[in-house]
């Protein structure tokens, strides 16, 4: 049975494996990187494309900045993208305009979420959340112009007017239309199995180190009853460590030398930015 009706690949993808993982990635070299990895599936995360612009996860960026650097990530892969489409970038009817903007950018799928604009990262605290009867309108929308885009509705009810609100939102969401639900930031493992058990049809879970989720191997989670995982920062945070520790060295020493061997090597750089097929058209 199809976890939606959609002929997606991302679908189709869920039906092969039961549970898909997809790393947040946030511009075309992470892209890149993750396929690479052997990833079969990306997260087009807000909160990295966010911060890898220098700002916080708090609904600064615009649609179409959101948008233009999506479509890079899909321009460098393959492979199926799920992308972050925050709370639609306004009511019902600028969701009408963001989801035609995400579809023609190439991605499988994006979540929107029922917080109030501007919104703030799920695992922030002070979030509000617009009415359910609000978010049931811009999933109605989001499913009428989707077309094979499956629409993935998240809550972060649990936060703000907690567990039995965040269920009876999910119940609500998928009889609007979502083909998929994201339940934000269960804080402990019976909640996550809650979810799993009273939260109707295909489920999304995010998982990464250091958030209020407590981190569940997948094996367990498609046991439990879901079916995508993200993990939105980890890469991006991995990146950041990095840097720093370059930078540490380049200005102690002038130059990156003693770390030589911990970075990759020039032509292994642009063996994965495909230099040559560029150069050899």
């Amino acid at each position: 049975m199809s976890v939606t009706d959609k002929d997606n690949a991302l679908n189709r993808l869920i039906l092969e494996q039961g549970i898909v993982t997809a790393p947040g990635v946030y511009d075309g070299l992470s892209t890149r990187l993750a396929e690479e990895a052997g990833f079969s599936a990306l997260y087009a995360s807000g909160g990295a494309i966010a911060r890898s612009t220098g700002v916080p996860d708090i609904g600064l960026l615009t649609l179409t900045e959101v948008v233009d650097r999506v479509r890079q990530i899909c321009e460098a892969t393959a492979l199926p993208v799920i992308a972050d489409a925050d709370t639609g970038f306004g009511n019902e009817v600028n969701v009408k305009r963001t989801v035609e903007l995400f579809k023609n950018a190439g991605v499988s799928a994006f979540h929107l979420e029922d917080q109030e604009f501007p919104k703030r990262c799920g695992h922030l605290d002070g979030k509000s959340l617009v009415s359910a009867e609000e978010m049931c309108k811009k999933i109605e929308v989001a499913s009428k112009y989707a077309a094979d885009v499956m629409v993935i509705a998240r809550t972060d009810a649990i936060a703000v007017t907690g567990f039995d609100d965040a269920i009876a939102r999910a119940v609500a969401y998928v009889e609007a239309g979502a083909d998929m639900l994201f339940v934000e930031a269960p804080q402990t493992v019976q909640q996550i199995e809650a979810i799993a058990k009273q939260a109707p049809g295909p489920k999304l879970i995010n998982m990464f180190y250091g958030g209020k989720t407590p981190l569940v191997p997948a094996a367990d989670l498609k046991a439990m009853g879901y079916q995508l995982i993200i993990i939105p920062s980890d890469l991006q945070r991995a990146a950041m460590t990095a840097m720093k520790e370059v930078l540490d060295v380049i200005r102690r020493d002038g130059d990156s030398g003693a770390i030589a061997d911990d970075m990759l090597t020039f032509q292994d750089r642009e063996r994965l930015v495909k230099t040559k097929d560029f150069l050899n058209p």
